[in-house]
């Protein structure tokens, strides 16, 4: 058994900062890549930012410059530092993670972000 738990979200004003984190928990013997994805009503999940296990990172070009994508393997946890937030990164943040193969990916049940003033 394999579990992602997401904590951080919130309500924040434009301009300001979030950080969210996922824990993975539960029969890891190993953790591949690592992502944050979000989804607003009606609109499929899109990826926000990823990150390999050597630290290599990726990002939606939406938030290119603002967020940044980091993971603590030593405690199977991954961040999303979330900067001059805007009101359009209203979403649910999703965690996402590909645990024991590269294959097998699971997901966390999501936070929720409202940036609203």
């Amino acid at each position: 058994q394999v579990q992602l738990v997401e904590s951080g979200g919130g309500l924040v004003q434009p301009g300001g900062s979030l950080r969210l984190s996922c824990v993975a928990s539960g029969s890891i013997f190993r953790i591949y890549a690592m992502a944050w994805y979000r989804q607003t009503p009606g609109k499929q999940r899109e990826l926000v930012a990823a990150i390999t296990t050597d630290g290599t990172t990726n990002y939606a070009d939406s938030v290119k410059g603002r967020f940044t994508i980091s993971r603590d393997n030593a405690k199977n946890t991954v961040y999303l530092q979330m900067n001059s937030l805007k009101p359009e990164d209203t979403a649910v943040y999703y965690c996402n993670a590909a645990i024991n193969t590269r294959y097998s990916h699971y997901w966390g049940q999501g936070t929720q972000v409202t940036v609203s003033s």
